[in-house]
């Protein structure tokens, strides 16, 4: 039986253990990590702040150093997500 991910953006799922996100599908070259630096409150919710985002390659007989293709930061987890999201897709149509 194949696994659906139950949380998705834009068709690609996404996995959070904590304040780290992965987007994206193991079995393409690549996937975008999400690191959440930072959290405010808003409305008495912790939201998003500071989010870095790391371009990685899915290729593990590399070592990590080597997999990371692209890095940046963003304000905003949406923000963050979006831009992945791009940085994604540009390297996915590269491959």
């Amino acid at each position: 039986m194949a696994y659906t991910p139950k949380l998705t953006y834009k068709g690609r799922p996404l996995v959070r253990c904590g304040n780290d996100i992965y987007y994206g599908s193991m079995k393409d070259p690549f996937v975008v990590y999400l690191q959440v630096l930072s959290t405010k409150k808003e409305n008495g919710v912790d939201v998003a702040d500071k989010v870095h985002i790391v371009l990685l390659s899915t290729d593990e007989s590399k070592p990590l150093p080597e997999r990371i293709a692209r890095q940046a930061n963003k304000v905003g987890l949406y923000n963050a997500l979006s831009f992945g999201d791009i940085m994604l897709q540009g390297a996915l149509r590269k491959k």
